[in-house]
């Protein structure tokens, strides 16, 4: 007869395998956490102007991450405590450094997704 001692120490030595042998075998892939959060004023998200079909948006972002920006037009950014990478929909990346407050007053880009770095 197994000793419970042993049949629980054997339960663990599996488990430990089992999900050893997961993390081997699966891709390591990167996490996105990125947040549409609530705009407020004095916190240091990621503040992006657009504007699409008439409407007028204002979404703040915090957290690190890649999310789609569903093709808006973009009017100002505010990357607060953020570095950020916006991709266009001409296939182009353009980096904006933290602390940055930018408009594009003639020609604003259509963008696709945002990171936040």
């Amino acid at each position: 007869m197994i000793s419970k001692a042993k049949k629980a120490a054997r339960s663990a030595a599996v488990a430990l395998a089992a999900a050893g042998a997961f993390s081997m075998l699966m891709p390591a892939g990167n996490a996105y956490a990125i947040d549409h959060v609530e705009c407020r004023g004095g916190e240091d998200f990621l503040k992006i102007w657009s504007h699409m079909n008439g409407q007028q948006s204002v979404d703040c972002y915090a957290n690190r991450g890649r999310t789609s920006f569903g093709g808006w037009w973009v009017d100002r950014i505010s990357t607060g405590n953020n570095d950020l990478i916006y991709y266009d929909a001409n296939g182009d990346s353009v980096r904006i450094n933290r602390w940055t407050d930018i408009t594009f007053p003639n020609h604003p880009p259509k963008v696709k997704d945002i990171e936040i770095l």
